[in-house]
């Protein structure tokens, strides 16, 4: 079984809704056991600032998937909720983000899978969820919470649970 983390977003519809509904179509359709979920956090939109802005989360989960096999669910959940990533604008307003983050220590460089993700430790909206449920958790040799202790956080606010 396999360790991942996994980034979860969106800014269409209700989101926090949307993100429930995803991780418990991630945990059946992967056959995945739920290891920590963080609280959902109010973002500033990335890329293009010209939108509404996103609802983030991340998830730890255990799976037997292999990363390639997992990053196709993962799409397949995306587009059951939504999302067409052949006719979106790069990072633009989107229903459902899922993001594989990292695979246990996995290193790939694949035009289709890059492994830890790319974009990692340029992303406020990511490292501060991921802080909250594997803080010590080294990825690409840097420790969550050192990687997050870098970057700016501003705009990004903690929303209270839900009910």
């Amino acid at each position: 079984m396999a360790d991942v983390l996994i980034a979860l977003g969106g800014n269409v519809g209700d989101v926090r809704a949307t993100l429930q509904k995803a991780i418990a179509n991630i945990c059946g359709m992967t056959q995945a056991v739920l290891l920590a979920r963080s609280s959902d956090y109010s973002t500033p939109p990335w890329g293009d600032d010209r939108q509404d802005r996103f609802i983030n989360a991340c998830i730890e989960i255990e799976t037997s998937l292999d990363p390639h096999a997992l990053l196709f669910t993962l799409h397949k959940i995306e587009k059951k909720f939504g999302r067409d990533r052949a006719s979106e604008r790069r990072w633009g307003p989107r229903t459902l983000d899922l993001d594989l983050i990292a695979y246990d220590d996995v290193s790939i460089q694949k035009p289709e899978l890059t492994l830890p993700h790319p974009r990692l430790f340029e992303r406020a909206f990511v490292l501060v969820p991921l802080a909250e449920i594997v803080p010590d958790r080294v990825i690409a040799g840097r420790s969550v919470a050192a990687a997050l202790a870098q970057i700016s956080t501003l705009g990004i606010h903690r929303l209270a649970e839900p009910g």
